[in-house]
């Protein structure tokens, strides 16, 4: 019997073929965590009796959460980064004004790449499965215990395969078909599964998309959400200085389940409150008139450039709501530096937007974005929990760059493509 992509992943890790539902010990190539998380690792690293880190070149501290910092707490708390990187030659720190929102940041500057073991204490680590790496997210406690040995335990997961054919409409995005995923699956179908993706489909879908997809796996239970590495995937890495081979899941490999998709049917998708996986096509919440106070197009899910260009491209020439506050946020300073070469930043601000530094603030409820009670949202983030975005009795609807820029325009959530 083959191997799926995440027990081939391993199995390269392990040194042997590996079986799903093993135990394993593995060496870590990154280990990352964030303002939130990364002083909790290191309080428990020092507790653990640790001195000097195992190899602080596979270690990266972002903070991203709430930097700028809005207040003396949060201050405090990438003080206690900063001080913890200096101290133990931690290089991959990056600070305000180098710095982006994590998962946007690490592959765009090769800090994490195909075949690569990354641990990370944000359930948004798997990410970089768009790469074709086996990356997770963990506790702060396993971090620490990265810090401390190199290494981390993992159980080989079970796998879900998921076949795509057909192409992406216009205004139908990425965000769009893992949201369809996820109310295909409910937020526990993939609990601790590998997601993995394949099919004649993935040769239109873009790294930036893929990145919008591996990103909200998380959000169905899952543990990974692998992408072969395909010719797209070894040309992103290439560009950033990095050769690769092309990598896939083995024809005869064994999977709990295979759904199949249909891009060409898929039309543009909203989450209603208060779960990702209450998506409705379009159609529904236009018919439900759902007006809106606030729109966020930013995030790990859709803070890149592409995403920014589907925006751009239907604010142009138009103004937001006069009642809604439509904020963009790109996910890195490269991002916000290219946005600015390409006049997308003119487009923004002639819409009335407001434009953030990189940040995850508004998408946790930290700042740049809190909602009041009572208030609706349309967001491009990747949760609408109970008070995800500020008070406990506002609205978050999570939908792609597209329907959140249609929707910042007409003041309520709107079709991108009859605007």
């Amino acid at each position: 019997m083959g191997m799926t992509m995440s027990q081939k992943l391993l199995s390269m890790k392990a040194g042997r073929k590996v079986e799903p539902g093993e135990f394993l010990l593995l060496d870590v190539d990154v280990a990352l965590a964030n303002d939130i998380t990364a002083p909790i690792a290191i309080r428990k690293f020092k507790e653990y009796g640790g001195i000097k880190v195992h190899d602080p070149d596979k270690i990266v501290i972002v903070p991203d959460h709430f930097v700028p910092n809005k207040d003396i707490k949060s201050a405090m708390q990438v003080k206690v980064l900063r001080e913890f990187a200096r101290e133990q030659g931690i290089s991959k720190f990056f600070e305000v004004g180098r710095m982006g929102i994590e998962h946007v940041l690490l592959p765009e500057e090769g800090l994490v790449k195909s075949f690569d073991l990354v641990v990370g204490a944000d359930s948004h680590t798997c990410t970089y499965g768009a790469l074709g790496s086996f990356s997770t997210g963990v506790g702060s406690t396993d971090i620490a215990g990265v810090y401390l040995t190199g290494k981390a335990w993992l159980k080989v997961p079970r796998s879900i395969l998921v076949r795509l054919k057909g192409e992406l409409k216009e205004f139908v995005c990425a965000k769009d078909l893992i949201l369809k995923i996820i109310s295909v699956l409910g937020v526990n179908g993939a609990n601790y599964k590998a997601m993995e993706f394949t099919g004649p489909a993935l040769e239109n879908l873009s790294m930036d998309g893929r990145f919008t997809v591996s990103n909200m796996v998380v959000e169905a239970g899952a543990k990974v959400g692998i992408f072969p590495v395909d010719e797209k995937t070894v040309e992103y890495e290439k560009e950033r200085g990095i050769d690769v081979e092309t990598f896939h899941q083995d024809e005869d490999a064994e999977y709990e389940n295979v759904l199949e998709f249909n891009l060409n049917d898929l039309e543009p998708q909203v989450a209603y409150p208060y779960l990702p996986s209450n998506t409705k096509d379009i159609t529904s919440a236009v018919k439900d008139e759902i007006r809106i106070d606030q729109v966020i197009i930013g995030s790990c899910t859709n803070g890149r450039i592409e995403d920014l260009r589907i925006a751009a491209k239907i604010l142009k020439g138009r103004e937001v709501a006069p009642w809604v506050r439509c904020i963009v946020i790109p996910g890195s300073q490269k991002v916000m530096k290219q946005a600015l070469k390409e006049g997308l930043m003119d487009v923004f601000l002639d819409s009335n937007c407001a434009v953030s530094t990189p940040t995850c603030g508004p998408c946790l409820g930290g700042h740049m974005g809190v909602l009041a009670e009572g208030e609706v949202a349309v967001s491009t983030t990747n949760r609408n929990f109970v008070g995800r975005m500020g008070h406990p009795k506002s609205k978050i609807f999570l939908a792609s760059p597209a329907v959140a820029a249609a929707s910042a325009v007409k003041g309520y959530i709107a079709d991108p493509r009859r605007i």
